[in-house]
């Protein structure tokens, strides 16, 4: 009888256990110290200076961001990276929805002046009958929320904003056609950007960090949203540049800005809300994400199947025989 190949998997975070058990014990060593590593798996672990070994065969990322990930590299090595688009999309459109409620009505400063109250009672109910007035806020029924970017989580915010009542403008110039048939028909899709800018109330981005995305939004498209607009950041840190935020918060024609991603220049400002990378923090989106990885990894290593990977195309290819070879080609002419 021939014996099943053990792989060996580095993991190089914690990884939920819901989502290890995906991997069988008896053909998978899974640890977080292993020589030589078939695949490493991970979340946030930045591994750019990290030796990649002659024996490693694949990278799988439990999240959707591989802005940690030395992808380029691990291409010309014909290593497939893995991620997990979408499965952490409930728990950022539900922290997304959360700070629409916060921002529209100023809870966070409402409750930080209520919390340096002091006094008698008499004074606190004083104190918080005039203090209220300095938070008054606005309802989002009849707003206009303008998202950019719609794939998993962009999709996700834009349909539950317009079963809040509010108006949505969408803009993606590379949306997916499964994206756009999950997308509502009550989304407005905006010819561009700065259409999304010049109409939103709110504005919110789901669009990945690269090249052409850093520094996407600046000072030129956050002047021309209306007067006390507010802008959300659950992407990722550079996608908006922070001297255009805090510029505009300072003339007004931002109100606010709720983001996920806190720097020293944004952290106590007039205004900003900083959240400490909550998006994906919740047991649920982690379990999700892990067993989305470790089974398209699986798959791969077993098969030589691929399924999200945010470098090779999709190969899904049912087997013939009990034996494969996986050859990875780069698509050169007169090679």
């Amino acid at each position: 009888m021939t014996m099943k190949r053990q792989f060996k998997i580095l993991t190089l975070n914690n990884i939920a256990l819901q989502g290890q058990r995906q991997l069988p014990m008896e053909r998978y060593e899974i640890a977080s110290e292993i020589v030589n590593p078939d695949a490493v798996l991970l979340r946030s672990q930045d591994i750019h200076e990290m030796e990649i070994s002659k024996s490693l065969l694949a990278v799988a990322r439990a999240g959707a961001g591989v802005n940690n990930v030395p992808v380029e590299k691990l291409t010309t090595l014909g290593i497939p990276v893995f991620n997990a688009p979408g499965a952490n999309a409930n728990a950022v459109k539900e922290l997304v929805l959360t700070s629409l409620f916060l921002a529209a009505r100023s809870v966070i400063q409402a409750w930080d002046y209520v919390r340096k109250l002091e006094g008698s009672e008499k004074k606190l109910a004083e104190a918080i009958e005039s203090g209220k007035k300095r938070f008054i806020g606005f309802e989002l029924p009849g707003k206009t929320l303008g998202v950019i970017g719609l794939g998993a989580i962009g999709v996700e915010v834009a349909n539950a904003a317009l079963e809040l009542g509010m108006n949505v403008i969408g803009y993606d110039s590379k949306i997916t056609v499964d994206r756009a048939w999950q997308l509502s028909a009550g989304v407005e899709q905006a010819p561009s950007m700065n259409e999304v800018f010049n109409r939103a109330n709110i504005v919110t981005v789901h669009v990945p960090l690269n090249d052409d995305t850093r520094g996407l939004i600046g000072q030129s498209q956050l002047s021309i949203m209306p007067k006390g607009a507010v802008a959300l950041n659950f992407a990722r840190h550079g996608i908006y540049e922070n001297k255009a935020v805090l510029q505009s918060l300072a003339e007004g024609s931002l109100s606010g800005y709720v983001t996920d991603f806190p720097t020293r220049d944004l952290i106590g400002k007039e205004g900003v809300i900083c959240l400490p990378h909550l998006g994906a923090s919740t047991w649920e989106a982690e379990e999700n994400c892990a067993v989305m990885v470790t089974n398209n990894l699986q798959d791969f290593l077993e098969n030589g199947n691929i399924r999200h990977s945010v470098n090779f195309p999709d190969a899904l290819l049912r087997r013939m025989r009990p034996h494969r070879i996986a050859i990875a080609n780069t698509n050169m002419p007169n090679m």
